[in-house]
């Protein structure tokens, strides 16, 4: 900010000055169109040169400024507000990038380029939100058996689908050759395109997008478009092995508990066993003792 005050002051004192000028060009609006938190080159189509002065302005505020005076030359960059760390200039061609960009960056910018004459050129830089990925799913309320023509005779329906949209695009492809498409304008939830396949490979492609990009999905066709009866077969095949594992598992509990419930047994029995034979030897000590109370010892006559 201390350089752009100084060339503005050296501008108002005159010691700065643009000399030759006979007149203004102005050229109309340019749009550039650009997605919310990339970047946009606002370009002068020129090479500044000696005597030139660049200057940028973002409704009224001066954004950045090229002054080139025989050996002096003074670069000026705002790095502040909405701009700060967003904004570069190269000091070749005065072109503006503007990194990162959002909501507050949308709008009316102006260059005025003076050397000769003074040209004014405008651009008006239209924020969109940021491209989903397109998703597609099969629709399996439409199945059909087959359909001549083709090695793999299956029909096949496919809904590609985006949410949360406007102003785009969406656009089924078969390699490069467009299929089908539909534009909505006004902002939709969801927006969805049906496709029916007969012949199945992975060339199909689905695109969204708006004017200046866009974003695609190429589907596994050949793994999504399984007939009615191998889906069948495929949910079978998931369900069995589900069963299997789940009557593995309930085969494992019972055999832990099982094993747990002998365990419990063994043991019980065993202090059963160890209680019989602690009796059974105390009941041999007493009768061991009242075997010799009851012996009689002869007497001498």
């Amino acid at each position: 900010m201390i350089l752009y005050d100084f060339i503005f002051l050296m501008n108002l004192c005159g010691l700065i000055s643009v000399s030759g000028l006979f007149g203004v060009e102005t050229h109309g609006v340019k749009t550039v169109s650009v997605m919310e938190g990339d970047s946009v080159t606002l370009n002068t189509d020129i090479t500044v040169q000696t005597e030139d002065q660049i200057l940028w302005t973002f409704g009224s505020v001066q954004i950045a400024e090229i002054i080139k005076k025989e050996q002096l030359n003074f670069v000026f960059v705002l790095n502040d507000g909405i701009f700060k760390e967003k904004l570069h200039m190269d000091n070749n061609t005065g072109s503006l990038t503007i990194g990162n960009i959002g909501s507050e960056h949308s709008g009316l910018y102006q260059l005025q380029i003076s050397s000769s004459k003074v040209l004014m050129k405008r651009f008006t830089v239209t924020l969109y939100a940021p491209l989903p990925i397109p998703e597609v799913i099969r629709d399996y309320s439409h199945c059909s058996t087959s359909s001549p023509g083709c090695s793999s005779v299956r029909k096949c329906l496919l809904l590609c689908s985006v949410v949360n949209v406007r102003n785009v695009t969406l656009s089924w492809y078969k390699g490069n050759r467009l299929l089908s498409s539909v534009n909505v304008s006004e902002p939709s939830i969801r927006l969805s395109l049906p496709l029916e396949i007969t012949c199945l490979d992975d060339s199909y492609s689905c695109v969204v997008a708006y004017s200046f990009t866009n974003r695609t999905k190429h589907p596994r066709v050949t793994e999504l478009c399984l007939t009615c009866l191998e889906h069948l077969r495929q949910a079978l095949v998931i369900l069995a092995i589900t069963s299997a594992f789940l009557m593995l598992a309930f085969i494992v509990v019972i055999a832990l508990m099982v094993c747990r419930r002998l365990k419990c047994n063994q043991g019980k029995e065993k202090a059963q066993t160890e209680e019989k034979m602690e009796n059974a030897d105390i009941h041999f000590s007493k009768q061991g003792a009242q075997d010799m109370m009851c012996v009689s010892v002869p007497t001498k006559e």
